[in-house]
């Protein structure tokens, strides 16, 4: 189960928020019944990327045995 302030992967990329499968966000809400969750996605800087409404399915819970991977994104 996730929940909030956890970080998650998305399942799938996001191109119109410049977001590609793999990347890592962090939960800042979780509605209901898990169906669905607010997630915050932020560069290094800690500047924000986008904050979006993704269902269950277009995430999933990070496995202690993942490695981070870092890389760059296009400006806003």
């Amino acid at each position: 189960m996730i929940r909030e302030l956890e970080s998650i992967v998305l399942t799938r990329g996001i191109l119109e928020h410049g977001l590609r499968r793999g990347d890592i966000g962090a939960v800042v809400h979780c509605y209901e019944d898990g169906a669905a969750f607010e997630v915050e996605f932020v560069t290094a800087k800690g500047d924000t990327v986008a904050v979006i409404t993704l269902e269950s399915k277009d995430v999933r819970p990070m496995y202690p045995n993942e490695i981070l991977h870092a890389r760059e994104i296009k400006a806003a």
